[in-house]
């Protein structure tokens, strides 16, 4: 589970299945009870991390005092 504010997240479950049920990417599991679930595959590492959740990580980790934003140039621009 890698989905940051689910109740579960950080834990493992034994996998079962990668299903599309109603047009959703699932995956099922059993949990330490040997019980069936399912969840979506975007809340699990079954599937690549978003690239633009990615990026917007690692520009959360930039030092407070770095620009985030591309800095006006001294130059014309086409807007007045």
């Amino acid at each position: 589970m890698t989905h940051p504010f689910h109740p579960l997240a950080g834990r493992d479950f034994e996998f079962v299945a990668y299903r599309q049920n109603w047009g959703e990417d699932r995956v099922h599991l059993h949990d330490e009870n040997g019980q069936l679930f399912s969840l979506p595959a975007a809340w699990t590492d079954a599937v690549a991390a978003d690239p633009f959740v990615v990026v917007t990580q690692r520009a959360n980790k930039l030092p407070p005092n770095m620009p985030r934003y591309p800095l006006e140039s001294s130059t014309s621009s086409a807007f007045p």
